[in-house]
């Protein structure tokens, strides 16, 4: 037996007597003292995963794009935080220890915390920060399923926006929809935006009238991002989340995609188009099938943040590499390019719930 798994227990009062039944599916009704349980019941009785995670909060340095630098309280110590990817309905423990010299928390943004109010995260809300050196243990259970995230809830007006303190929270769902069984490859885009006269300054920032003048997708400004490598035929689904304090205006070439998920719920009716607005905290999941062979720009259409400081063709942008497309030709900007996989946690969404750290995204500690 899996000790990740737990049976749930369904009671039922017959004639004074009280009989506690085991088992994941009824399948057909079964008479009880009289009393007929429906296969409908089935689902009270269903098989529930335990999954303990273990999280510390750290001062790290992390680089945008070439020397420019900045001072994080990153989750394990990386911008974005782990992946974490759950089931719907998994009972989620997460022991936070914050190693940093500032107060901290986790929202779970978008769970629903249904009798665990106590677990969402806010200090002099639900909880008290947790001091410096100090460790809380965060219980709830994963609902609803969909593109959810995770970030701090201490002064977020410098900590999510300036100090990287956020990460990717994805719950499968039980029961998928058609539109997205048909998906073979999916991606998360975090996106963000950053003032650097605040870069060293951890404490400050983060205020009305500051200048955002970097602007990242998974911690990185182009050309620093990675492309997104996909084949004919493949089915994509791009998990956008917006992590930062803008609104971003993303706009994909050469493709109709279908605006199918509003933070994390399907759309009774999804919408067809090329660009979708994401607004702080929001996510939407668009996806789109590769049916035009070529190399075709993903970016932000608010302009301004496509540029790395004062320079532009920086910023939110990545491009949509087919297979079927050479990449050689001495212009292009990725020729040559080293590919590292995992930029968008492609690669730990094929292998099932869990916690993914990224190389990708870690920094240097802090001292």
């Amino acid at each position: 037996m899996n000790l990740n798994m737990h049976f749930k227990c369904l009671f039922i009062q017959s004639d004074g007597a009280c009989m506690k039944l085991w088992g994941r599916d009824f399948g057909k009704a079964v008479v009880v003292g009289g009393l007929l349980l429906a296969s409908a019941l089935a689902a009270v009785d269903a098989l529930a995963a335990k999954r303990d995670f273990e999280m510390n909060i750290e001062d790290t340095r992390i680089t945008l794009v070439e020397k420019q630098q900045f001072h994080t309280f990153a989750y394990a110590g990386q911008v974005p935080g782990p992946l974490f990817y759950v089931d719907e309905g998994d009972e989620i423990t997460v022991n936070v220890n914050n190693m940093t010299a500032l107060p901290h928390t986790i929202h779970w943004h978008g769970m629903l915390q249904r009798g665990t109010w106590k677990n969402d995260g806010v200090p002099g809300v639900t909880q008290d920060a947790i001091k410096p050196g100090d460790s809380f243990t965060y219980k709830f259970i994963a609902e609803p399923s969909g593109t959810m995230w995770y970030h701090c809830h201490v002064n977020v007006n410098e900590h999510v926006t300036l100090r990287g303190m956020w990460g990717p929270f994805i719950v499968r769902p039980k029961k998928p929809t058609a539109l997205e069984k048909t998906v073979t490859k999916e991606y998360v885009l975090m996106l963000s935006d950053w003032d650097s006269k605040w870069a060293a300054k951890p404490g400050f920032g983060g205020v009305p009238g500051d200048n955002y003048d970097y602007f990242t997708i998974n911690g990185k400004s182009y050309p620093d991002t990675q492309p997104i490598r996909v084949k004919k035929g493949d089915v994509v689904r791009l998990r956008l989340i917006g992590a930062g304090d803008l609104v971003h205006s993303i706009h994909m070439h050469g493709h109709v995609s279908i605006i199918a998920f509003k933070d994390g719920f399907p759309l009774v009716n999804p919408i067809r188009g090329d660009t979708v607005l994401v607004g702080p905290g929001e996510r939407y999941d668009v996806i789109f099938t590769a049916d035009n062979p070529g190399r075709w720009m993903i970016h932000d259409h608010v302009d301004t943040h496509t540029m790395n400081g004062d320079r532009p063709m920086g910023g939110i942008m990545t491009t949509i590499e087919y297979d079927e497309i050479r990449n050689d030709e001495n212009w292009y900007e990725w020729k040559g390019k080293k590919f590292t996989p995992n930029f968008y946690y492609e690669e730990s969404l094929k292998k099932g719930p869990g916690i993914y750290t990224n190389d990708v995204f870690k920094g240097q500690a802090i001292q």
